[in-house]
């Protein structure tokens, strides 16, 4: 079991090489919950993510032989990148196995540092199975994402930091994969600030570690499409699971909606890109997993390599869900000006014509009618209520879609 003298000893080795990373206090957040909430920007490293932390730990405890055979490792692209970077700046060369659906923004990335790049399988768990082939055949160093103590101990050094920048802290969320980031935090922080709360969130499309705690160890979950594909492990570490045991005290799980909320608020309020993994945290305690009211509360945003198309798709979804954006079918007369007159109704309640579809043919109102789809921008649910109660005064039938 990783111990605090050796998460120490990782934060001295790598803290010349690595961001310090900002904790910063959330406003919105804070009103929201009633707490004093803080983000631990981990998304601001130089590879958007806190995984470098454990990789570069790694692999400045690799002899010189071990070095010279090279690196591989499975990643569904944060590890990929940490190790990526580090190797190419140690002189390693670097082989990366990442599942074939992995982000296209995280495969760009992880080739521009220089490491070979294979596409494999459909989870991150058939693309370790190849990894760990090629680690045979090609005689390579393995690196493992989390369940490896020089791991372990280099992302435990988010811990460390966090205790220093906020001493009286009474509760740390932090998002779970296989553990390695949640082990070493926790560690760290229950060595150095006994009282405080440790928390885990993990995806609920995967939910390895609630299972293998009703299992009593690490077993196999069945595989699930997530947001949050960064932390879409199926089993629990070997080495973390322990520690998660010891030192966390609560797990809860969130789902792709409450995480969709997460990013878009990060982006909105804060001003912060975080991708699905990395807004887990926040999720959950927007979303009252935990109670949290008047305690201080660190957060940890741990990536923010997320795919600006997803990021458009998560942007429209929460408008269309806060009231912001809305469709609706509206019935009438197919006759000179009419449009005009529909538009001069809906620009009087001060909404915004998005797109508008003339529809004669494909709809069953009586003949002389026409459908036009109208997609406005609003300010809210009661301003789209209002948009309707003026177009129905004036004689139309909507419908809202």
């Amino acid at each position: 079991m990783v111990t605090l003298p050796e998460i120490e000893a990782a934060r001295v080795r790598i803290r010349e090489q690595l961001v310090y990373t900002p904790l910063r206090r959330s406003d919105f957040l804070s009103r929201k919950l009633e707490a004093e909430v803080y983000l631990k920007l981990e998304n601001l490293q130089v590879t958007g993510a806190f995984k470098e932390r454990g990789a570069l730990n790694k692999l400045l405890s690799l002899t010189l032989e071990e070095c010279g055979r090279g690196v591989i490792c499975a990643s569904a692209g944060n590890h990929a990148q940490g190790v990526a970077c580090h190797a190419g700046r140690l002189g390693i060369p670097a082989t990366i196995v990442m599942p074939e659906a992995t982000p296209l923004i995280k495969v760009t990335a992880t080739k521009g540092f220089g490491a070979r790049v294979i596409l494999h399988g459909a989870n991150f768990d058939e693309a370790l199975a190849e990894a760990r082939r090629l680690e045979a055949a090609e005689r390579l160093v393995f690196v493992h994402p989390f369940d490896d103590a020089a791991i372990i101990a280099g992302q435990g050094s988010v811990g460390i930091e966090l205790a220093e920048q906020l001493p009286e802290v009474d509760d740390v969320l932090v998002p779970i994969g296989g553990g390695g980031l949640i082990a070493g935090i926790a560690c760290a922080i229950k060595s150095l600030r006994p009282s405080v709360r440790v928390i885990v969130v993990e995806t609920a499309t995967v939910p390895k570690m609630q299972a293998a705690i009703r299992a009593g160890g690490p077993v196999l979950v069945e595989p699930g499409r997530t947001i949050a594909d960064g932390i879409a492990v199926r089993r629990a570490g070997e080495l973390t699971y322990p520690m998660i045991r010891r030192y966390v005290d609560q797990i809860v799980s969130c789902d792709d909606e409450e995480t969709s909320d997460a990013i878009l608020q990060l982006l909105e309020r804060e001003k912060t890109v975080a991708e699905g993994a990395g807004a887990i945290a926040v999720a959950a305690a927007l979303h009252g997993k935990v109670d949290l009211r008047g305690r201080k509360v660190a957060l940890v945003v741990c990536g923010g390599n997320i795919d600006v198309n997803l990021i458009s798709r998560i942007i429209e979804r929460g408008l269309v869900k806060n009231g912001r954006l809305v469709r609706m079918v509206v019935t009438v007369t197919d006759r000179p000006g009419e449009l005009a007159r529909l538009t001069e109704t809906v620009a009087s309640q001060r909404a915004n014509v998005v797109e508008i579809h003339h529809d004669r043919a494909f709809n069953n109102h009586r003949l002389g009618d026409t459908s036009i789809e109208l997609v406005l921008e609003t300010r809210g649910h009661d301003h789209i209520a209002e948009v309707v109660q003026a177009l129905e005064a004036r004689g139309y039938t909507v419908d809202r879609h």
